[in-house]
């Protein structure tokens, strides 16, 4: 079993929370990570379990065991009975949610749990969490969903397909996104050619035969679904005019690549977008990391209408970092050069240019390195 390193942070918000609740894509490893802690786990999609948690409530809300209730969302009857068993228990850890992000989820929780439960977000597995060469080596094509193929290879891409086949006609329907599944198809392809560009939904619109608002609405979804990410714009007061509109990135690069049709890494490496692809791959291992440390933190890119960019900017906070991506395994000074000055544009206190080198060179504040490196900053930052 591989070791999630959100487990820490899980057990840390166990023992002040009553009540955690694990969300995450849908396939990402949230009940092999519950059961790893000891419990009472009960499936709530299957009936059977409804009625055997149920007949149990009485007995086991008294018990010490933690309860382990997976796929939350399927049955809202469930909400009410929870804060009417942690108001009256009163006791830390004794309930861990599981739950793909849906409109009903964030409402019930909300509605019945605010101030009661404490939330944890699971990604697919991060490039840190792979033990072999030869899985981190396949992270960026095959993703890191664990049935996806960055494990086994011979399930890529047919894994993404059939994932995004009932995503689409099951689960986001079951969810609330009113589109037909076709509609849904044509537009997760069309944000795939879209990955790491600036968004305008009126031009997908005018696509797919649909109004802004609309666009908008269904982008709403598959972003509670953890597919796709908008990457707000940075607001600065430099005296250059700046991009306004967010960036869309796929938060799983090998859901990516299989809309793309990509077969191997050799056929990626010589796409006009791989230089995206990257990107967002990179994007994704960065704020997965914090994600698992529990690290509060915004995140934003940066460009200037004359082509002035930074691909992430991290607030801490106390702290603003500035980050340049580039896929490469030799950046040069001039690459430097042109971060530093847009890092010293938002006055960032340090500046990263993350690319395949395997030498780090710079200082404190000035650092050109590999994301493997960067991870050990972003922990010794923490």
């Amino acid at each position: 079993m591989i070791d999630r390193k959100l487990k820490k942070l899980l057990l840390e918000r166990l023992k002040v929370y009553p009540a955690v609740a694990i969300v995450g894509a849908r396939q990402c490893g949230k009940t092999t990570l519950a059961k790893s802690i000891k419990g009472i786990y009960f499936d709530l999609e299957q009936e059977s379990q409804r009625l055997s948690l149920d007949l149990q409530w009485d007995d086991i809300i008294t018990d010490r065991k933690l309860i382990i209730l997976d796929e939350a969302q399927s049955w809202p009857d469930i909400f009410p009975r929870l804060r009417g068993a942690i108001d009256s228990v009163k006791r830390k850890g004794k309930f861990l949610l599981l739950g793909s992000v849906s409109p009903s989820l964030m409402r019930h929780i909300s509605e019945s749990l605010a101030g009661r439960l404490s939330l944890v977000e699971l990604t697919p597995l991060l490039l840190s969490e792979l033990k072999t060469q030869a899985s981190r080596k396949r992270r960026w094509l095959c993703g890191g969903y664990p049935d996806g193929g960055v494990l086994e290879p011979k399930r890529y891409p047919q894994w993404q397909i059939d994932y995004l086949t009932l995503l689409t006609q099951r689960d986001l329907p079951n969810w609330g996104l009113p589109a037909k599944p076709q509609m849904t198809m044509r537009l997760l392809r069309m944000l795939a050619a879209l990955h790491g560009q600036i968004w305008n939904a009126s031009q997908v619109g005018q696509s797919l035969g649909l109004s802004y608002n609309t666009v908008n609405s269904y982008l709403d979804y598959l972003e509670g679904a953890f597919l796709i990410r908008r990457l707000q714009p940075y607001r600065s007061n430099i005296k250059k005019r700046l991009i306004k509109s967010p960036k869309v990135y796929w938060q799983d690069s090998g859901l990516l690549h299989s809309l793309l049709n990509i077969p191997d890494e050799n056929s990626l490496l010589t796409q006009p977008w791989v230089g995206a692809s990257w990107e967002g791959f990179i994007i994704e291992q960065i704020l997965g990391e914090l994600a698992a440390s529990g690290k509060n933190v915004d995140a934003y890119y940066l460009r200037t209408s004359d082509q002035y960019e930074l691909d992430l900017v991290l607030d801490f906070g106390n702290e603003l970092w500035a980050i340049k991506i580039k896929l490469t395994a030799s950046p040069t000074p001039n690459d430097m050069n042109r971060l530093k000055k847009t890092s010293d544009m938002i006055s960032a206190s340090r500046c990263f240019l993350i690319s395949r080198t395997r030498s780090s060179v710079g200082d404190r504040y000035e650092v050109s390195c590999n994301i493997e490196t960067f991870i050990e900053q972003i922990h010794s930052n923490l």
